[in-house]
C-alpha cells in the first residue's frame, strides 16, 4: 500500500525522526504557490511514467484559536482565504470562472481521528486575524494541494497537528517549538494510513 501513497509535506521543520523512520514524502514549500508548483511537478513527472499515486496525504502544522494544541486532527472541508474577486460580483472565497465552492468538502476519513474545517492562505494567521477566517484550523498548502492532486485525479487526505494560535506568533520559534510533539502523534496516524484504514465518507 506505501507504494501507492504519496506523503506531501511544506518543511523540513515538520519532518522529524518519527516521520522519517516511515515515510519520506515529496518536499513542496511554503505557501500555495510553491505546494501547487512543486507538487504539479511531482505528479506530471510520476503521470508520465504511469505511476500516479492513489492517494495524496497532506501532512503537516498548522494554527487554531479554537483546537487542542499538538492534537492531530483531519481536514473535512478545505477553503482557499486569498482568492476575493467579490468587486466583479463574485463570491469571496470563491476562483473567478472557476465551478468550485468557497469551501470544498473532503470525502475521505481516518475513523477515530478528530474532524476539522481548514483554510489555507499565504499568511501566517495570528491574534485578532483569526477573526476574519471561518474555519477551525488554517494553513499554507492544503487547498493547492488538493487542487493540484484533483487535476490528476487523485484523492486527498489531509491531517495537520496544532502548532500553535493560542498566542500570538512573534517569532520563529513560535511554530517549530513543539513540532516534536506534533512529528510523533502524527507518524503513529501515518501507520494507520498505510495499513489502509482510510475510508470514504458515509
Amino acid at each position: 500500500m506505501s507504494g501507492s501513497i504519496l506523503f506531501a509535506m511544506a518543511a523540513e521543520q515538520e519532518y522529524g525522526p518519527a516521520l522519517r523512520a516511515r515515510i519520506k514524502p515529496v518536499m513542496i514549500g511554503v505557501g500555495p504557490v510553491e505546494a501547487a508548483v512543486n507538487l504539479t511537478v511531482e505528479l506530471s513527472a510520476r503521470a508520465q511514467r504511469s505511476s500516479l499515486p492513489k492517494l495524496v496525504v497532506s501532512l503537516g502544522s498548522a494554527g487554531s484559536r479554537r483546537l487542542n494544541h499538538c492534537e492531530v486532527y483531519q481536514a473535512v472541508s478545505i477553503a482557499y482565504r486569498d482568492i476575493d474577486a467579490s468587486p466583479l460580483g463574485f463570491a469571496k472565497g470563491t476562483t473567478p470562472l472557476l465551478d468550485l465552492p468557497a469551501v470544498v468538502p473532503l470525502p475521505l476519513r481516518l475513523p477515530g481521528v478528530p474532524e476539522a474545517s481548514l483554510s489555507t492562505g499565504g499568511n501566517v494567521v495570528s491574534g485578532a486575524a483569526y477573526d476574519l477566517v471561518d474555519a477551525d484550523m488554517v494553513d499554507m498548502e492544503t487547498f493547492a494541494v488538493w487542487r493540484a492532486s484533483q487535476k490528476f485525479g487523485v484523492p486527498m487526505l489531509s491531517l495537520r497537528g496544532i502548532s500553535d494560535g493560542k498566542a500570538e506568533v512573534t517569532k520563529f520559534a513560535d511554530w517549530t517549538e513543539y513540532l516534536h510533539i506534533i512529528d510523533e502523534k502524527l507518524a503513529t496516524i501515518v501507520d494507520r494510513i498505510l495499513a489502509g484504514e482510510v475510508v470514504g465518507a458515509a
